[in-house]
């Protein structure tokens, strides 16, 4: 009777990779005709746009392995798809590739990196059948982590920022069970193909609920204060998208219009949804967002615990994002020392938040080059990880619940603010990369 009821058909239909190199069994790649060529080019292309990395990275890697193939590429690219046509003097050929969704990957972007890094010496002489068999085993390794695993990530990540905004243990410990099972209920949703909107409310939702007991019950037994009811934000801050808030700037600096914007919108929609899920929970749960209770700590035992919260957090927001263990630390002992800095820059010298921010992220930036030849981890990987933890996450929440209350004035501050810190921390990264890689300081 034909297809089953219940099964789902892709809307995105797959791509059969293997065939375009059908035509050309056992001869090198850099022998074989510009269709074949286009093949690995625009699979590679797709593959790093998949990882998370912006247009500009993705333009370069497709530009190293046409000029190793003897062809000329051009390309559009977007936060889901690439157009590109390549060129090889009087035939020409298009191919317009999408994804089905995004996501961060670094781990992959590693091994996809050192693949375009190798192929003068290693790919160039393989044969199209073989260089696709070897993206294939890129594509198939899809995360290093088990949603557990990344439940535990998320729950350090978003206990250490809470103590960086200003909570103390109670706070911590309930936004770290929070946030755990919040985000063990979005990569289950991810893992089974479910849909953004449907992973972000799910995951908000359960964060906030678990949050709310847990206090509920402290309250009960320990007679706790309904004052630390605040840190119930902080639960679901392993939501707030910073990688493509990030790279997003990244592109329009780069005048990768169409992908900086889509990669903003994308961002937006996101804090969009989670936000307002998070009012909505927040009013069910008669959760209001006070100020924390302040913490009695003598200003050098105030630097350690940042240092130690800073690490702590970048590691944790490392891991979700797919990075190998050694990644990790390295992006953590930067954001310790830089997010660090940028804190104290606020507290002991009075700089406003945007300022320290944009010093934050060029000191992030000047550091992971300086570290970039020694880790052998592609400089994006270390970086935007490295100031994630700076994203205004608790300002957007506070922007949309004083909108929701109808405070009009204290939301246009709390929006102001975020606003102005989004924009200084990519400007932080582009600066220090103008500073240190020659190639990315010209529009060429």
């Amino acid at each position: 009777m034909g297809q089953r009821q219940s099964e789902i058909i892709k809307n995105h239909m797959e791509v059969y990779w293997h065939d375009y190199a059908s035509a050309s069994k056992g001869v090198p790649i850099t022998e074989a005709g510009l269709v074949e060529k286009a093949s690995v080019i625009g699979r590679t292309g797709l593959m790093l746009l998949e990882c998370g990395t912006g247009a500009w990275r993705v333009r370069s890697s497709m530009n190293t392995l046409s000029r190793e193939l003897g062809v000329t590429t051009t390309a559009d690219i977007g936060l889901l798809s690439i157009e590109f046509t390549c060129f090889d003097g009087d035939q020409c050929y298009t191919q317009s590739l999408c994804l089905t969704n995004t996501g961060v990957n670094t781990s992959r972007l590693n091994r996809l990196e050192h693949f375009v890094n190798d192929f003068d010496r290693e790919g160039k002489f393989m044969t199209g059948e073989e260089l696709h068999s070897h993206l294939d085993e890129i594509e198939r390794i899809h995360g290093l982590y088990s949603p557990i695993a990344l439940g535990f990530a998320a729950a350090l990540a978003c206990s250490c920022f809470t103590f960086l905004l200003g909570g103390g243990i109670v706070e911590m410990l309930c936004a770290f069970c929070g946030a755990g099972i919040g985000n063990f209920v979005r990569c289950k949703l991810t893992k089974h193909h479910f849909t953004l909107f449907l992973g972000i409310t799910a995951s908000v939702c359960s964060a906030s609920l678990v949050y709310a007991i847990l206090l509920k019950l402290a309250e009960v037994l320990f007679a706790v204060s309904a004052q630390h009811e605040a840190g119930y934000i902080c639960s679901m801050l392993f939501i707030i998208p910073g990688f493509p808030f990030i790279t997003s700037g990244i592109d329009l600096a780069k005048l990768d219009m169409r992908s900086g914007l889509e990669r903003l919108a994308y961002a937006v929609l996101i804090i969009l949804v989670a936000t307002m899920t998070a009012w909505i929970m927040a009013l069910l749960l008669h959760l209001q967002p006070v100020q924390f209770p302040a913490l009695s700590l003598t200003l050098p035992e105030e630097i350690v615990f940042r240092l130690l919260a800073s690490f702590g957090g970048v590691f944790g927001f490392s891991l979700m994002f797919n990075s190998p263990r050694n990644l990790a630390v390295c992006a953590a002992l930067i954001g310790a020392v830089t997010n660090t800095f940028r804190l104290e820059l606020v507290s002991l010298a009075g700089f406003p938040p945007a300022v320290a921010a944009f010093l934050g992220a060029l000191l992030s930036g000047l550091l992971a080059s300086c570290l970039k030849s020694a880790a052998g981890y592609p400089r994006i990987s270390v970086t935007v990880p490295s100031i994630v933890i700076m994203v205004p996450g608790l300002y957007f929440y506070r922007a949309i619940y004083n909108l929701g209350i109808l405070s009009l004035m204290d939301s246009a501050t709390w929006f102001a603010d975020a606003i102005l810190i989004i924009v200084a921390l990519p400007l932080g990264l582009i600066f220090a990369r103008i500073v240190t890689d020659k190639t990315f300081r010209y529009c060429t």
